[in-house]
């Protein structure tokens, strides 16, 4: 079989550009564009995966066809793989908020540990809700789901094809005022809860002031922390739904824009 350089080039410059799109959704994706994943293994792994997707994206200039106009659009389509990965950073970021306040409300919040994916101090608790996030996201295949919207994506904006970045820019912000909501909804029955019983340590504190509530009110408050904990997880599976539901209706509609 022999190979013109024409379709050399074509070929060539299809898996450069897919690669280059893949590595910018790599860089900034949870789980695999964290701090703990070396750069060689997301080299390799956004090469393997811009050739594999190679077939089935959308078309993409030669490399003799490289000029200033090409690479700022490729530029530009960089730009919205990274949003693509931005827009799940978020997402995961919501549950390490409600972690925060919940952690915060029990006294925790001398407890800090440092993220390793981040390199940021946060709370016990949101290291835990973060670890669990993650492993939900992954068993209900959230990652090859975001592989289809970036795919999808390519397939919408191809390269040559405006991308609308205002649009993306807007509906991120928009996303970002989701995941403070979504955070504090998430956390607000473990923090009225905490609330009702610090309230009930006031009164007691007023009844019976021989008593030390500071000595009794911090072991107190993270014992039913952990047990308002417990209860929460209980319906973990149906707020993760919901919540990564609209996390998929806000990153389709991205991806459409």
């Amino acid at each position: 079989m022999s190979l013109s350089m024409t379709v050399l080039s074509v070929w060539l410059g299809e898996l450069l550009w897919n690669t280059l799109r893949v590595a910018g959704f790599f860089m900034v994706v949870p789980v695999f564009g964290n701090q703990l994943v070396s750069p060689r293994v997301r080299i390799a792994l956004s090469m393997a995966t811009g050739l594999a997707l190679t077939p089935v994206m959308g078309d993409a200039p030669a490399l003799d066809a490289f000029t200033l106009a090409t690479a700022l659009d490729l530029g530009l389509q960089i730009l919205g793989a990274i949003g693509l990965g931005f827009t799940a950073i978020i997402f995961f970021q919501l549950f390490v908020i409600a972690g925060q306040f919940i952690g915060m409300q029990m006294g925790l919040g001398f407890a800090a540990m440092v993220d390793p994916g981040n390199g940021v101090q946060v709370t016990v608790w949101s290291q835990f809700f973060l670890m669990l996030v993650t492993l939900s996201f992954l068993a209900m295949n959230g990652h090859l789901i975001l592989l289809e919207v970036l795919v999808t994506g390519f397939q919408l904006h191809p390269t040559g094809v405006e991308v609308g970045l205002p649009d993306l820019a807007v509906r991120i912000a928009q996303m970002g005022g989701w995941m403070f909501v979504g955070g504090v909804l998430l956390a607000i029955p473990a923090v009225v809860s905490l609330l009702i019983v610090n309230l009930a340590f006031g009164v007691m504190n007023r009844s019976a002031p021989q008593l030390n509530v500071f000595s009794l009110g911090f072991p107190f408050s993270l014992l039913f922390g952990l047990v308002i904990i417990w209860i929460l997880l209980h319906g973990w599976s149906d707020q993760f739904q919901r919540l990564a539901g609209e996390f998929l209706q806000h990153v389709v509609a991205t991806r459409q824009d």
